[in-house]
C-alpha cells in the first residue's frame, strides 16, 4: 500500500479517560479481530495490565479501513499508557507517529497528565484530534470540556469529536477525521533504509523482537542490517506487523509500523531510538532517537530465601531484556543477605517490577525502603551522586548535600485547595502559582523534594480530593537541604536494611515511626531489647522490647524467703551478663513487616 494511504497514529490521554476501550473499539470497527475473538482491554496482553485496568506498555496494531469514499487505507495505531512513570513509553511511540487521538473524558475534563502528554506531542509536531469520550455519562459536562480545550491546551473548541468508546458512539467519526486531518508519512528523496526502533522484547525461542516504524526504503527476510549506533551488523530473518497478534509478511514499506527478527542474540545490543539501515547502501545520518531515561528512585531488592541468589539474578536480568528503563547492580546487606540495588522511574514503576518477579518468575522477593539519588560535595571539591545510604560518608567530609527536585502540576476541585497547599508544606514543599482552571478547578505549581513524593504523595491527593485530584511532574534540578543518615540500632547493632537519609527536622519523627514498627515485630528475648534511632552518636528515638518473664520461684511453696531472693537474684545476673553477650534474632518476616508497611 502506498504512503499517501497509510496513517500512523496513537491515543494519549490521561489514566482511565478511556484509551484502551476506544482501541477495542476501532479494532472491531475497523474488522480487525472478529466478535469471536473480542475481549476487553485487547491490547493489554498482560495480567497485571487487565488487573490494574492500567497499561503499563506500548501496544502497536495495524488496521484497514475503508472510509466513506471507498478508499482503503492502512492505519498504524500505537496504544500508550497514562500514568507518569511510563511517560518515556509515551514519547517514544510519539517519535512512530504523525498524529495522536487526544481522549478527554467528558466528567473529568483536562487533567495533569492531559496537559503533560500534549506538551510531549507539540514538542514532535504531530497532529493532534481531540476526542471527548464517555458522553454517555450523567455526569458528562461537554461544554466546559470544550472550554478547557480551549483555554489550558489552546485547541479549537469545535476540532473536538463527542464519543462513547464503552457505548460505540462516534467511533466512524474518529476513523474518518484519522485518515482526513492526519498527513501522510513524510517521503525522503532516496529509498535509503531507515528505521526507528521505539521497543524491543526478548523471546525465549526467537532472540530479540525489535519494534520498528520505518521510514523510507524497504526491508525484508534476508536484508543485511547495521544499527547505526552500536555498529552491529545482523541479517534479517523475519518482518512482520501486529493484527493485533505477530502476522508475517513479505516485506515493510516505507511509512509502515511492525516488528523485526535477526540474529540478535541479546536485546541490550538494541538501543531504544537506534537507527537500522541497509549494510550495503548505508544512510549517512540517524533519525532523531530519544534521550536516555535515568532512574530517580532505588530500591533493594533481596530474595526471601538467600539460596534463590542466582535465581534472582537470572530474573531480573531476563526482565531487564525487555524494560529498559530497569537498572541493577549487586550489593550486600548483613541483615537480608546478597542482593541488587535496582533503580525505577517511580513508585509504580517500581511495583509494576516486583510484582513481575513474583509472577513471571516466581520469585520470593523483598524490597528496602525507596530513596532517590542525592548529589554529595566533599570538603576536597570532589562531587558525585548517592543512591544507597549505606554508601553515606562521614559528615565531616561533607560540604554540601544536594537532593533532587521535581515540578509537580496539582489539579484539585476548588473545595480542597487549602489541604492540598497544607501536604505540599508538610512535605517541605513551595507553591508558587494557582491558576483557576473553570468554576469548578484549579491549577498548583509547586516545587517538592522528590524524595518527599515518592511514597504515598500521590495516594493522598487521591484521599484528599475524594478521587477528583490529579499530578504530573517533571524533574527540576537539584537543591542543597539540611539532610543526615539516619541508622536503626537493635541492641546497639545497626541494621543496615532500614537506614536512610532523611530531612534533619523530620528525622526524629521518622525514627519514633520505625522503632514502634520494630517493636511490635521483634519477639520478646530473655532480656530486654533497646531499639534506637541514631544520627552519628545521637539516639534521637527509642523503644523497649520487653524481656520474656520465667518464674524462677513457680517451685518454692513454703519455706524460708531467702531461697526466693537467692533465685530471683541469680536470675538477674544471668541476665544482666545475657544482655551484655546475647545476641537479639531478628526473624526475616520481621524484616518483611517492617519494609512492606513502609512501602505501601
Amino acid at each position: 500500500m502506498s504512503q499517501e494511504l497509510t496513517r500512523n497514529f496513537c491515543i494519549i490521554a490521561h489514566v482511565d479517560h478511556g484509551k484502551t476501550t476506544l482501541s477495542d473499539r476501532l479494532l472491531q470497527a475497523t474488522n480487525t479481530i472478529t466478535a469471536r475473538e473480542m475481549q476487553n482491554q485487547m491490547l493489554d496482553s498482560m495480567d497485571l495490565e487487565r488487573e490494574r485496568g492500567i497499561t503499563i506498555k506500548c501496544h502497536p496494531v495495524t488496521m484497514s479501513y475503508t472510509a466513506k469514499n471507498g478508499t482503503v487505507y492502512r492505519l498504524n495505531l500505537i496504544d500508550t499508557p497514562g500514568h507518569v512513570d511510563f511517560s518515556y513509553e509515551v514519547s517514544r511511540s510519539l517519535s512512530a507517529c504523525e498524529g495522536a487521538l487526544l481522549i478527554i473524558d467528558a466528567a473529568q475534563g483536562v487533567e495533569a497528565q492531559t496537559v503533560a502528554n500534549v506538551h510531549l506531542a507539540n514538542k514532535q509536531g504531530l497532529k493532534l484530534i481531540p476526542v471527548i469520550n464517555k458522553i454517555d455519562l450523567p455526569s458528562a459536562d461537554v461544554e466546559t470540556c470544550k472550554k478547557q480545550l480551549e483555554d489550558i491546551l489552546a485547541i479549537p473548541g469545535e476540532e473536538a469529536i463527542l464519543a462513547s468508546a464503552k457505548a460505540g458512539i462516534g467511533i466512524e467519526d474518529i476513523l474518518e477525521a484519522v485518515v482526513a486531518r492526519i498527513p501522510a508519512p513524510k517521503e525522503f528523496n532516496d529509498d535509503i533504509l531507515r528505521c526507528l526502533v521505539f521497543d524491543s522484547l526478548f523471546d525465549t525461542y526467537r532472540g530479540v523482537v525489535t519494534y520498528v516504524r520505518n521510514f523510507s526504503g524497504t526491508i525484508e527476510q534476508g536484508t543485511p542490517i547495521t544499527l547505526m549506533h552500536s555498529n552491529g551488523r545482523y541479517e534479517v530473518k523475519e518482518v512482520g506487523v501486529f493484527s493485533p497478534k505477530p502476522l508475517k509478511v513479505d516485506r515493510l514499506n516505507p511509512g509502515d509500523v511492525g516488528y523485526l527478527i535477526g540474529n540478535i542474540k541479546a536485546a541490550s545490543d538494541v538501543k531504544i531510538g537506534e537507527t537500522i539501515t541497509n549494510s550495503q547502501r548505508p544512510a549517512t545520518e540517524q533519525l532523531p532517537g530519544f534521550k536516555d531515561v535515568t532512574p530517580m528512585v532505588f530500591s533493594g531488592i533481596y530474595p526471601i530465601n538467600t539460596a534463590e541468589f542466582e535465581q534472582l539474578r537470572t530474573a531480573v536480568a531476563k526482565f531487564q531484556l525487555n524494560d529498559p528503563a530497569l537498572t541493577f547492580q549487586q550489593e550486600s546487606s548483613a541483615a537480608l543477605g546478597f542482593g541488587f540495588r535496582c533503580g525505577f522511574l517511580g513508585l509504580l514503576h517500581m511495583e509494576i517490577v516486583q510484582e513481575r518477579l513474583r509472577r513471571e518468575y516466581n520469585m520470593d522477593i523483598i524490597a528496602t525502603y525507596p530513596s532517590v539519588v542525592y548529589e554529595i560535595r566533599r570538603t576536597n571539591g570532589e562531587v558525585y551522586m548517592l543512591d544507597n545510604p549505606l554508601q553515606m560518608p562521614d559528615p565531616s567530609v561533607i560540604e554540601e548535600i544536594r537532593e533532587p527536585m521535581v515540578k509537580a502540576f496539582i489539579m484539585c476541585p476548588n473545595d480542597n485547595i487549602g489541604d492540598i497547599m497544607q501536604m505540599v508544606m508538610e512535605k517541605r514543599g513551595v507553591c508558587e502559582h494557582t491558576e483557576s482552571l473553570d468554576g469548578k478547578r484549579v491549577m498548583l505549581r509547586c516545587d517538592l523534594p522528590l524524595n518527599e513524593i515518592v511514597v504515598d504523595f500521590n495516594d493522598r491527593i487521591k484521599s484528599i480530593t475524594r478521587g477528583y485530584g490529579s499530578m504530573d511532574y517533571e524533574y527540576a534540578p537539584y537543591r542543597a537541604a539540611d539532610l543526615v543518615k539516619m541508622d536503626m540500632l537493635v541492641n546497639g547493632e545497626p541494621m543496615d536494611a532500614f537506614s536512610c537519609i532523611v530531612e534533619r527536622s523530620k528525622a526524629e519523627a521518622r525514627g519514633r515511626q520505625l522503632a514502634a514498627k520494630l517493636k511490635e515485630v521483634i519477639p520478646p528475648h530473655l532480656f530486654k531489647i533497646a531499639i534506637q534511632a541514631a544520627i552519628g552518636g545521637k539516639i534521637i528515638a527509642r523503644e523497649d522490647v520487653k524481656s520474656v518473664g520465667k518464674n524462677v520461684i513457680a517451685k518454692c511453696y513454703g519455706g524460708d524467703i531467702t531461697r526466693k531472693r537467692k533465685l530471683l537474684e541469680k536470675q538477674k545476673e544471668g541476665k544482666k551478663r545475657m544482655k551484655s553477650i546475647g545476641k537479639v534474632d531478628i526473624p526475616q518476616e520481621a524484616f518483611i513487616a517492617v519494609l512492606k508497611s513502609d512501602t505501601r
